[in-house]
C-alpha cells in the first residue's frame, strides 16, 4: 500500500465513461450532506458549502451527485451558485423519485407527471439545459415501473435527459429497467462493511453499468477511532476513511464513490484516498475481514 499524496487529485483514481460516453473521475462527491440536518433546509454553513464544491472542482473532481429532494430543492441551488458556469469536464447528476414533508421524511412519489415536473425544476435550480445523468431516486411500488422511466425517455427523447440511472435496486428491478431502457447507473448502499448489494455490483460491472456506491463509510462507522479499519490504516499511514474508500476502488473499476461531507478538510481527505494503492492481497484481506 502507498500513501495518499500531498497534492489530493481525484484524476489518480481513474476514469470512467459513464454511459459509454460520460467520462469522470472515478472519486466523486455526494451533496446531501451540504444541505440542513436531515437533509432539511439551508447549510449550516453556506459559505463552507460553497467552497466545499469550489475546492471539490480544484481537486479534480467530475462528477457531483445531487438530489432534487435534498433541501429541497436547495442542494442543487448551491451547486449553482458556487459552479455555474461549469467547467466543460464536470457531470452534475441528480435524482428525483421523493417527495420531502420534514427533517429525514422520504415518501417515494413515481407518478409520470411529477417526475416531469421536478426534471424540469432540476434543470431550472442546476442552470442546465440537460441534465447529463437523472437517476430515478426509487422505484414506486404504486405506480408501473414502465410509467416511471417512461416519463425520464420521454425526456431523454426532448432532449433534457442524457443518461438514465437507478437507486437502490435489485437485480431483478434493474432487469426490469433494462427491458425498458439503457440504465448508465446504479447507486445503491454500498461500503466495505455494507455488502448487501454485490449481485448488483457484479451485474453492473459485467455489463459496463457504474455503480455509485452512497454511505461508502457505512454512514460514518468505517470513520472513526473505533473503526474496524482503524489498525491497518494506522500501519500505513493512512486514516481508515481513506483506506476505505481505497477498497472501493480497488474493489471494482465500474465503482465510483461519491463520499459526502460539509467541510473542505475532510473533502481533501476523501479525495486522497485517491493515491493509496492496495495488493490484490490487501484488498482480500479487508474484503474476508468486513465480510457483511
Amino acid at each position: 500500500m502507498t500513501e495518499p499524496n500531498t497534492a489530493p487529485s481525484a484524476a489518480l483514481a481513474g476514469t470512467l465513461a459513464i454511459g459509454g460516453d460520460l467520462p469522470v473521475h472515478r472519486m466523486g462527491f455526494g451533496a446531501m450532506r451540504l444541505v440542513g440536518e436531515g437533509a432539511w433546509g439551508p447549510p449550516r454553513d453556506r459559505d463552507e458549502a460553497l467552497a466545499v464544491l469550489r475546492r471539490a472542482v480544484e481537486l479534480g473532481v467530475t462528477f457531483i451527485d445531487t438530489a432534487d429532494s435534498y433541501g429541497p430543492q436547495i442542494g442543487e441551488q448551491i451547486i449553482r451558485e458556487a459552479l455555474y458556469p461549469y467547467p466543460k469536464d464536470l457531470v452534475v447528476a441528480t435524482k428525483a423519485g421523493f417527495v420531502r414533508t420534514g427533517p429525514s421524511q422520504w415518501h417515494r412519489l413515481g407518478r409520470p407527471e411529477y417526475l416531469r415536473q421536478q426534471v424540469e425544476l432540476s434543470l431550472r435550480n442546476l442552470g442546465l439545459e440537460r441534465i447529463d445523468l437523472m437517476q430515478l431516486h426509487r422505484i414506486d411500488p404504486e405506480v408501473p415501473l414502465a410509467d416511471q422511466l417512461g416519463a425520464l425517455v420521454e425526456l431523454r427523447e426532448e432532449g433534457k435527459i442524457r443518461h438514465i440511472g437507478l437507486s437502490e435496486v435489485g437485480v431483478d428491478e434493474l432487469s426490469a429497467a433494462r427491458a425498458i431502457t439503457p440504465v448508465a447507473s446504479v447507486q445503491n448502499q454500498y461500503a466495505p462493511s455494507f455488502r448487501r448489494s454485490e449481485e448488483v455490483l457484479e451485474q453492473c460491472e459485467k455489463d459496463g453499468i457504474a455503480f455509485l456506491p452512497w454511505a461508502p463509510v457505512d454512514r460514518g462507522a468505517l470513520a472513526g477511532p473505533d473503526s474496524p479499519l482503524a489498525a491497518a490504516a494506522r500501519e500505513h499511514g493512512v486514516s481508515p476513511v481513506q483506506l476505505s474508500l481505497s477498497w472501493l476502488l480497488h474493489r471494482s473499476p465500474v465503482m465510483v464513490p461519491i463520499p459526502g461531507t460539509s467541510r473542505v478538510a475532510h473533502l481533501e481527505e476523501n479525495v486522497a484516498a485517491a493515491a493509496v494503492r492496495l495488493t490484490e492481497e490487501e484488498t482480500e484481506r479487508i474484503s474476508r475481514y468486513l465480510g457483511d
